[in-house]
């Protein structure tokens, strides 16, 4: 007979716990997710935390960076896109990095892919990593951080990045068994090398399910569970991005985000009425109500799983 797997650590905390314990005042937190599986929960309970000094790191500073902002949270940005994802502005950075409006804002800029290196050489414990996209560009001027070193094998000169390590990286998902194995289909980023290139990591995904269900469909799993430290179950938790067979973007909300940070006073609104003012992320969904979430929700697709949706 063939021997059963062997068990595994349970490591499922809830939202609460998991920022409270691996989220702490001064760190550096990677928030990764690229259009897609953003973790905009996690970042809504950092608020209500009330965490502060923070160094955030993402790739495509979005929503929940502006949001983060405005609560007073963070005081270094590195990043290689600011922006409302195409759909306009973002207010609060815009006022701390245009006119210095409020706490003061570091702010540490890279090309997508000097990004993307920079988590290649964290996740390998590199030194650094080389690219030559940088050749021709300004960004080397305004960044030091952005370096050239001889190459070893040739007469020139080539650009590199430092490794990024972050105190803790937090990632959304589609699912994940107790122990942290993590499945993700669609756009999947940079999450991976995210998680591998910090100190600790805390995977939030839309449902908790059985291990034979990832063991069934091994392919999904970009995120093994020795690089997990805390798997969290909370369902919508990317909204207002999109997670693939779960649940559309919600474009409306990207568009009216604008006109919302553009006011301070209607953001910290906002603020006080969303995140403060709700006790957690369930508290959130219910707030905006079945009708609100039936008009995000998607139709079956034969790209699904084979387990999708079984729950424990």
């Amino acid at each position: 007979m063939p021997r059963s797997a062997p068990a595994q650590p349970d490591k499922t905390m809830t939202m609460r716990g998991a920022i409270a314990a691996h989220v702490h005042d001064g760190g550096t937190v990677s928030l990764e997710g690229f259009t897609h599986l953003i973790p905009t929960a996690a970042g809504h309970e950092i608020i209500r935390q009330g965490r502060r000094g923070l160094t955030i790191v993402r790739m495509t500073a979005d929503i929940v960076v502006d949001q983060l902002l405005a609560a007073g949270c963070v005081t270094k940005l590195v990043s290689s896109f600011v922006g409302n994802s195409s759909a306009g502005s973002l207010g609060e950075l815009r006022r701390r990095i245009e006119s210095a409006e409020g706490e003061p804002l570091e702010f540490e800029e890279y090309s997508h892919y000097g990004m993307i290196c920079r988590y290649l050489a964290g996740a390998q414990r590199l030194p650094f990593y080389p690219l030559r996209s940088y050749a021709g560009s300004d960004l080397p001027s305004v960044n030091p951080a952005i370096r050239t070193v001889t190459s070893p094998y040739a007469d020139e000169r080539v650009h590199v990045v430092p490794p990024v390590n972050p105190d803790v990286t937090i990632v959304h998902a589609q699912r994940a068994d107790r122990a942290g194995n993590t499945q993700i289909w669609g756009l999947t980023g940079i999450q991976a090398e995210a998680v591998f290139a910090a100190r600790r990591a805390v995977v939030v995904v839309e449902e908790i399910v059985a291990d034979e269900v990832v063991r069934s469909d091994p392919n999904r799993t970009v995120i093994p569970a020795h690089a997990v430290d805390a798997v969290v179950e909370c369902p919508r938790g990317a909204h207002p991005s999109f997670a693939q067979g779960y649940y559309d973007r919600d474009n409306a909300f990207y568009r009216s985000w604008s006109a919302i940070s553009r006011d301070p006073d209607r953001l910290q609104a906002w603020l006080a009425d969303w995140v403060h003012g709700t006790a957690d992320h369930a508290e959130y969904v219910a707030k905006l109500g079945p009708e609100f979430w039936a008009r995000l929700e998607v139709g079956e697709a034969l790209s699904l799983p084979v387990n999708y949706g079984r729950r424990l």
